[in-house]
């Protein structure tokens, strides 16, 4: 398991650019549409091989499966770092390797891009959605397509009243992402051309 992204989600793709864009003073380009879902996202390239996403409900794209993923068809309130995100060799293997619903695997599309997602029947994941989301890619990563802005993650701290069991049930070896007790939200602190930079 090794962390891939963050999505920030938001009730419109909008406002979603314009949270990351005025956090961090740097612009996003354009994704796509992810046709299962009825969403639709932009990118920022981030150092090391890690991006981050705006992602938001498609007006125009009814979804072919709900509920939708990242538990976006509950999303209310101001636009915010909603999950993250962690890639395995082997969804299935790590999927019966955790004794949580983390969901089934689902084939997702975005372009040619090709990959598998774990999402739960209801859309939400353990942890009020402080358990990572898992995948699995089947071909090209994003990240290299991306433009590098100048932008790396430092900390990605995860906040959840039982942050030492979520810690405790994850196999990640990753040094940025961090967990601490206290009410559910997580945080990005990103280095950008602007000074040290804080995403929530």
């Amino acid at each position: 398991m090794a962390l891939d992204h963050f999505a920030v989600a938001a009730a419109s793709l909008d406002e979603a650019c314009a949270h990351v864009e005025a956090a961090l003073g740097v612009a996003l380009q354009p994704g796509g549409r992810h046709q299962v879902f009825g969403t639709h996202n932009c990118l920022l390239g981030l150092a090391e091989g890690l991006y981050l996403e705006a992602i938001a409900i498609d007006p125009a794209a009814p979804p072919e499966r709900s509920p939708r993923w990242f538990d976006l068809d509950r999303f209310t309130g101001a636009p915010r770092i909603s999950n993250w995100i962690c890639r395995s060799e082997n969804l299935a293997a790590t999927l019966a390797g955790i004794d949580l619903d983390a969901g089934e695997p689902v084939a997702l599309t975005r372009g040619d891009l090709r990959w598998q997602m774990a999402v739960p029947s209801s859309g939400a994941l353990p942890f009020d959605n402080c358990f990572p989301a898992l995948m699995q890619w089947q071909g090209p990563h994003p990240a290299p397509r991306l433009q590098q802005q100048g932008c790396a993650l430092r900390r990605l701290v995860i906040t959840h009243p039982e942050a030492q069991a979520l810690r405790d049930v994850l196999n990640l070896d990753e040094a940025r992402v961090v967990f601490e007790p206290g009410p559910v939200g997580l945080l990005a602190e990103i280095d950008t051309p602007h000074g040290l930079r804080r995403l929530t």
